[in-house]
Parts: C-alpha cells; sequence; structure tokens
C-alpha cells in the first residue's frame, strides 16, 4: 500500500505488540525535524557574564568610562558582574565600595537592573546586573509616526479651537495573512 502512494513504511513503536506503523514521507518528516529544531536554537538566546573591575578610589573620568562600558554590555543584552577590589586596609571601609556601586546601579538603572545585591566576599565587593526587559517611553521620547507621547512642559494636551470639531478617529485597515 505504501509503495502505491510512493510513500515509506515507518515503523513508530516496536516493542507494542502487533508494532506500530506508519505510512508517511520519512524525507520530508526529516526535513521538518531538521527545521524545528534549527528555529528552536535560533529562538533561544544566550547571555554572557561580563565583569567590570573598580577600585574604592577610583577617579571620576576612570568611573564615568568603566560604566559606559557596562552600559554598553547591558545594552546588547549580557548580564555585569561588578566587582569593587579592596587592597590592604580599605576592606576595612566597605561603605565606600557600596557607595560605589549603587553610583554604578544609579547610572545604569535605564538599561538594566540589580539582579544580584552587592555582598562583600573576602577583599571584593561583588553585584550582579542584568538587561532591562524593556524601557517604557519617557517623557519627550517619540513614536514611529514622530509624535510626542507628553505635552511640552507636562501641560495637558488641548482641546480644538472653538468652532472645530475634533478630527474623528480613522477606522484600523482589515488585514489578511496568509499563513
Amino acid at each position: 500500500m505504501a509503495r502505491d502512494l510512493e510513500l515509506d513504511l515507518v515503523e513508530v513503536a516496536d516493542k507494542a505488540n502487533p508494532p506500530v506503523c506508519r505510512i508517511m514521507d520519512y524525507g520530508k518528516y526529516e526535513y521538518q525535524a531538521r527545521q524545528k529544531a534549527k528555529e528552536s536554537r535560533r529562538k533561544s538566546s544566550t547571555t554572557s557574564l561580563k565583569e567590570m573591575k573598580y577600585r574604592p578610589k577610583i577617579g571620576t573620568g576612570d568611573f564615568d568610562t568603566k560604566t559606559r562600558k557596562v552600559e554598553g554590555f547591558l545594552a546588547e543584552g549580557h548580564k555585569v558582574k561588578i566587582t569593587i577590589m579592596f587592597r590592604g586596609r580599605e576592606v576595612y571601609h566597605p561603605e565606600l565600595g557600596r557607595k560605589i556601586l549603587d553610583r554604578v546601579a544609579e547610572a545604569v538603572d535605564e538599561v538594566g537592573k540589580v539582579e544580584i545585591y552587592p555582598k562583600l566576599d573576602g577583599r571584593n565587593m561583588t553585584m550582579v546586573l542584568a538587561p532591562a526587559k524593556g524601557k517604557k517611553p519617557e517623557k519627550g521620547d517619540k513614536d514611529a509616526t514622530g509624535d510626542d507621547h507628553a505635552a511640552p512642559d507636562g501641560a495637558e494636551p488641548s482641546a480644538p479651537p472653538a468652532g472645530e470639531a475634533a478630527a474623528p478617529a480613522a477606522e484600523p485597515a482589515a488585514t489578511t495573512t496568509d499563513d
């Protein structure tokens, strides 16, 4: 029967009594399985962990440069481990390290959020930042049409001048998809 239909006879369950077979195009089945596996690999995202090391007595220029790099890593979708390295007697002043970590978290607040809060581990204080899921439009941001989301200076949007009627809302166009 499979030969008449130019298909393959495939044994599905050999342990069953009687064995279960199926008539199918095996080449097409293998192709679809490969495509499904390829699609699932494409949809999976791998996030790597980047690390940036700071010191308690870091200068403002170095701090700004390193923080810009951290923002870049977060924008690319990587997690970032921030390490404050203490030397000598600096370890007796963990509040200095905590202050720097708080400044970093505040500086990258738009693109990332704190995943693991700061903790002291030996001579190092670490914190892990993760990329933010979605950025909400802020005042002054423009959407795809170029219109502002918020009125200037926080004022309420004005009504049309007296004597003019508000324009009727356009109805959405019907869309069809050919799947």
